[in-house]
């Protein structure tokens, strides 16, 4: 298997990948790490495995550069979500290539995304191309678990892998997005931040044969109504104004117009509920959003509980704080309750655009009807981790799509697959990218 040609053949490695089950928990991607450095090592490539858990490693293979540009980080993880409760037409770790179609977990998040990087990069290695600075390739485990074993456990504890690192490429961007009838390529430049929060409600107890009015379950259930029928307030952030600018200026009317009343604060609420089915994806994009996820309290049938708790999945806006989130929710839901931080993950404070046009001149090259715009995700990747050590991921892994391919609902999903020209096109985008970074005014 250890075939360094296969960077030729980027669907036959990404076969391979979803071969090797690393569902996340427990991960188990040993293997499948293995497997990629195998083929490094083949062509070549100094490889090095760095592990908090011998089982879980990620591995670090570094191609030099002529010295002209600062390292460019290419970082990509292999394990995947849960294929359990969901029913499959094929099997999820079969990889199997099915008219045009490779089927498998992991296939779109994101083995598929990882096969491109690879094949680029051996790309390089084996036709003895210099890039202008290193490539530092990074195969990943945990993401999807928040990567304690992976991006989280290197920045903290080998950051001296990444200096003098200003950027990156990883998940999610490149793919494509039918809008309006234009054709529209992505390309990730910030995300949200984690920002997770536990409200802890308060009340009487007793006995349950005598009803308690105003209680603990009472403020829970006041809370979850308010919750659910009301919207936080809208931010228009720097990141989101040019992405929505960018489709406004590439749709017709009334697409445009509506995009440009969105970013408008005072109107954008109304607005929204013109945009149907896409409401949602952009609404979640103009304001911090909680979504109530786990809820605890009580320990006996008959027993009425004192204290509940109620866990929200919080995501920030870039460049906003935690308390910014809990000054809002305390205006929604007064001061009975008490919110408590759980977890923080900060992002970027901003977004650095200096590589933005470049990837968008690359994708106008390979798709001269496509329209590169900025994107913000709704969501976080391994970036958050890599930000701390000052480091701009950029969501870049080409992959064009069929009009009626829903990329968003694909991922995670049963039946998660790819196109194998989808590969073949991100790959060679990615290696367009490793042959020009630092050429142009981009570091």
């Amino acid at each position: 298997m250890s075939d360094p040609s296969i960077y030729q053949r980027p669907s036959e490695l990404l076969q391979n990948l979803i071969r090797f089950n690393t569902t996340n928990p427990p991960g188990h991607e040993l293997a499948c790490v293995q497997y990629i450095n195998e083929l490094l090592q083949a062509a070549g490539v100094e490889t090095t495995i760095l592990a908090k858990d011998e089982k879980r490693p990620n591995l670090i293979a570094r191609l030099p550069g002529n010295g002209t540009a600062p390292p460019l980080l290419m970082q990509g993880h292999v394990d995947v979500v849960t294929t359990a409760n969901q029913t499959w037409q094929q099997d999820p770790f079969g990889g199997e290539l099915i008219d045009g179609m490779i089927w498998g977990r992991g296939a779109l998040d994101m083995k598929g995304g990882v096969a491109m990087m690879v094949a680029a990069f051996l790309k390089m290695q084996m036709e003895g191309i210099t890039p202008p600075g290193d490539l530092i390739l990074t195969i990943l485990s945990d993401e999807e678990v928040g990567g304690e074993f992976g991006a989280k456990f290197l920045v903290e504890a080998h950051p001296e892998q990444f200096e003098n690192v200003q950027f990156a490429i990883g998940e999610f961007g490149g793919f494509t997005m039918q809008l309006a009838g234009q054709t529209f390529y992505p390309i990730m430049v910030a995300e949200k931040q984690i920002c997770s929060l536990e409200l802890t409600m308060r009340g009487p107890g007793g006995h349950g044969s005598s009803p308690i009015q105003g209680g603990a379950m009472a403020k829970l259930g006041h809370i979850l109504t308010k919750l659910d029928q009301t919207h936080l307030p809208v931010h228009i952030t720097p990141e989101v104004r040019a992405m929505y600018s960018a489709i406004a200026a590439n749709v017709p009317f009334p697409t445009s117009l509506i995009l440009r009343q969105v970013l408008n604060p005072r109107l954008a609420s109304t607005t929204l509920k013109l945009m149907g089915d896409m409401r949602q994806q952009f609404d979640a994009l103009l304001r911090h959003t909680v979504s109530p996820t786990i809820v605890q309290g009580g320990h006996k049938i008959n027993v009425i509980p004192s204290e509940l708790s109620l866990q929200l999945d919080g995501r920030l806006l870039p460049g906003y704080q935690p308390q910014d989130l809990i000054n809002e929710l305390r205006d929604l839901l007064g001061n009975e309750v008490e919110i408590k931080v759980l977890q923080h993950d900060p992002g970027p404070p901003a977004a650095n655009m200096a590589l933005f046009e470049t990837l968008a001149d690359i994708l106008r090259q390979a798709d001269p009807n496509g329209v590169p715009i900025p994107l913000v995700l709704p969501a976080v990747t391994d970036a958050r981790h890599f930000a701390r050590l000052g480091i701009q991921t950029y969501g870049f892994l080409p992959m064009q799509l069929p009009p009626d391919f829903n990329f968003s609902a694909t991922i995670h999903a049963a039946d998660e697959r790819i196109p194998a020209a989808a590969l073949d096109f991100g790959t060679a985008a990615i290696f367009e990218l490793l042959t020009r970074f630092g050429q142009t005014n981009d570091t």
